[in-house]
């Protein structure tokens, strides 16, 4: 039997979807903020994300609205997904966000980050965030920026 020297070092590798999937549960299962504050991971792919968070009497301020705080933190969670779909350690740069409409207690938030662009070392990723009747809620763009280091060995 005649081996091909070549295959001495096949390895399988892992589709863009199991890379996504990997690394994003790598990174959800160390965030203590978004699971303490009730966020869902729902879904990801390579540069996307959802996550989603039902709006309780504790992420409510003194206009009986959600804070505005738990909107940008729900957004910003999908944002820090999806830009870590590439196994590639990434952090925020500059987020900013533009509330549309209020929340109340008892609403289902969801948040969808889809990716502009992914250039070097930078993306830019928008968020939309809606409530159970698909009403837009928050628009979000974050910026992100990858530093040293995988969320697994590859």
């Amino acid at each position: 039997m005649i081996i091909n020297p070549k295959l001495k070092d096949f390895e399988m590798t892992i589709t863009d979807q199991e890379r996504a999937e990997k690394s994003v549960a790598v990174m959800w299962g160390k965030d203590q903020a978004s699971k303490g504050l009730g966020v869902k991971l729902d879904n990801v792919g390579p540069g996307k994300a959802q996550v989603s968070l039902a709006i309780e009497a504790k992420h409510l301020n003194g206009h009986k609205t959600c804070h505005g705080g738990y909107v940008f933190t729900l957004a910003d969670s999908a944002f820090g997904c999806a830009c870590n779909t590439y196994n590639q350690f990434a952090v925020s740069h500059v987020s900013t966000i533009t509330n549309i409409a209020p929340t109340f207690e008892g609403d289902e938030l969801k948040a969808v980050a889809s990716e502009v662009s992914r250039r070097g070392r930078n993306g830019i990723y928008d968020v939309r965030v809606t409530n159970q009747n698909g009403e837009l809620i928050a628009e979000f763009r974050g910026h992100s920026r990858t530093i040293k280091g995988q969320h697994f060995e590859e």
